[in-house]
């Protein structure tokens, strides 16, 4: 197996960002912005306007999340930045603030399809956690879905599993849902 490596988003990566996200820009056009900005804005901007508010914001010099490469190709994603960052976590009910504590959120991933259920996602949980450590951050939540019988499409699973969040020693500290908790690492 080649040996994978991690490197923030920036302006340089811009184009393996692209490469891994195709000309759709992953799901539906979402180019992870999901959660960063009011649902009607994401709404308009499906596809090259959600695309050009994610690439000012790395050419601002904001990174947003962390790529994967195997063998020097881009094979995955994990957005991970402060809480802030992600304002419709704040809108959410069920997601909504567990306390004031400053927290880093782990809220989106993509993974290439031929790289899917190989443990890509654990290692960009790892290498989300090291990143936002080195940034300071003592607390770090993740927000991922709880499968039921029947399991979870890979394509609403993009906050993640919640068993891979509890082998990476995470813990549920919130639930407000059923099929989703909020789950905290404090370093």
């Amino acid at each position: 197996m080649a040996t994978r490596v991690f490197h923030p988003l920036t302006e340089d990566r811009w184009a393996d960002f692209v490469t891994l996200f195709g000309e759709r820009g992953a799901c539906g056009g979402c180019w992870c912005t999901w959660w960063r900005l009011p649902r009607s804005t994401y709404n308009a901007g499906k596809g090259d306007g959600n695309r050009r508010f994610l690439q000012k914001l790395v050419g601002d010099g904001v990174v947003p999340g962390l790529l994967a490469y195997e063998g020097g190709r881009p094979v995955g994603w994990c957005s991970v930045a402060p809480r802030g960052d992600f304002p419709a976590l704040d809108r959410s009910r069920v997601l909504a603030r567990v306390d004031d504590a400053p927290v880093w959120s782990i809220v989106c991933f993509f993974v290439a399809k031929d790289m899917r259920h190989k443990g890509l996602t654990g290692d960009l949980i790892t290498a989300a956690v090291r990143y936002a450590r080195g940034k300071g951050a003592r607390i770090i939540e993740a927000y991922p879905v709880e499968p039921g019988a029947g399991g979870t499409a890979d394509a609403f699973a993009f906050t993640g599993l919640a068993s891979a969040f509890r082998r990476a020693g995470f813990e549920e500290v919130a639930r407000r849902s059923p099929k989703r908790a909020v789950y905290r690492l404090t370093a």
